[in-house]
């Protein structure tokens, strides 16, 4: 009985962990992690130490890289401080909000803002929010891919469980 509670948690951990990939109000990676972590609490499963340290690390990598990418990117692009401002700036009310998307559209906007503010033309301006966008989408991407590997493996375990 116990058994199944958990998997049914973990189930709902591993669905709501790849919405969080792109509602950013929820952390994607840390709850696909915590439902391959709670298999730990079914004795019949075991789980190699190496596979939880490797994807507890990923899973850290990549939830730091969700915040740093699109200002890397930006940075790297040559957008000035204005536009990393405007973009951290924006990322924080579009969180606010305008969840789920707001994430997105705000630090696009706000690299655009940022950008106009300091002098910038229309089209550099422009520049810096899709370079900004982009990078933001790659952040998704590398969520989503971890989150789904995750859940890949979460199922694997359960399915040998059965």
């Amino acid at each position: 009985m116990i058994e199944t509670v958990i998997i049914i948690i973990g189930i709902l951990l591993s669905i709501t962990g790849i919405l969080g990939c792109i509602l950013p109000a929820l952390p994607g990676p840390p709850l696909n992690y915590a439902a391959l972590l709670l298999l730990l609490l079914i004795p019949e499963i075991e789980l190699s130490s190496t596979l939880l340290l490797v994807t507890g690390i990923l899973t850290i990598i990549v939830l730091v890289l969700d915040y740093i990418l699109p200002i890397w990117g930006a940075k790297v692009y040559k957008v000035s401080s204005y536009g990393i401002w405007g973009s951290v700036l924006g990322m924080i009310i579009g969180l606010l909000f305008f969840p789920p998307f707001g994430l997105i559209v705000g630090t696009f906007m706000g690299a655009v803002f940022g950008e106009m503010i300091s002098g910038k033309s229309n089209s550099d301006a422009m520049r810096a929010g899709i370079v900004t966008f982009i990078f933001s989408l790659i952040a998704i991407v590398l969520k989503l891919s971890l989150s789904f590997y995750l859940t890949y493996k979460f199922i694997a375990e359960v399915i040998k469980h059965i």
